[in-house]
C-alpha cells in the first residue's frame, strides 16, 4: 500500500508513539504493567511504519532484529531477578536504590524497572517478529 497520507502520518507517529511507549514504561515502574503496554505501543509504531512503507523500511527503522530484542529482553528480565540472591533472598525479590539527579531530584530506581525493561523488549520483539513474518508472506 502506498498512500502519501499514511506515509506522512507514519513518520510523525513513529516518534510520538515511541516517546509515549517510554513514558508508559517508566510510569509503570512502581506499578505492574508498564513494560508490557509500553512494548505494545512501541511495536504498534513499527507495525504502522511497516504498513505505510514496507517491512524492509520498518526493519531499517528498528535497526535491530526482533530475535535480538527477544533474547536481550529475556536476559535482562532473568538477571533482574537474581540481584537479591547473593544475600540469600528469594528470586525476584525487589531491590531499590535512591539517587539524586540534577534538575529532577530524588529518584528511586529498582529491579522492577529492569524487569519491566526486559518485558518491554520481549514484547516489541515478539509482536514485530509475528507482524513482519505475516506481512512478508
Amino acid at each position: 500500500m502506498t498512500s502519501l497520507i499514511l506515509q506522512t502520518a507514519a513518520r510523525f507517529l513513529l516518534t510520538l508513539m515511541l516517546l509515549f511507549s517510554v513514558f508508559l514504561l517508566l510510569r509503570g515502574h512502581d506499578l505492574p504493567g508498564g513494560g508490557f503496554i509500553g512494548g505494545l505501543v512501541a511495536a504498534a509504531a513499527f507495525a504502522l511504519y511497516a504498513f505505510a512503507f514496507d517491512v524492509e523500511a520498518a526493519r531499517r527503522a528498528l535497526s535491530v532484529s526482533p530475535q535480538l530484542l527477544i533474547a536481550a529482553g529475556l536476559l535482562v528480565a532473568l538477571l533482574s531477578g537474581t540481584t537479591a540472591m547473593p544475600e540469600g533472598m528469594a528470586y525476584l525479590t525487589p531491590r531499590w536504590i535512591e539517587t539524586v539527579l540534577p534538575a529532577v531530584g530524588a529518584v528511586k530506581v529498582g529491579t522492577p524497572l529492569l524487569f519491566d525493561l526486559g518485558v518491554y523488549l520481549v514484547v516489541i520483539g515478539v509482536v514485530l517478529l509475528i507482524t513482519f513474518s505475516l506481512a512478508e508472506e
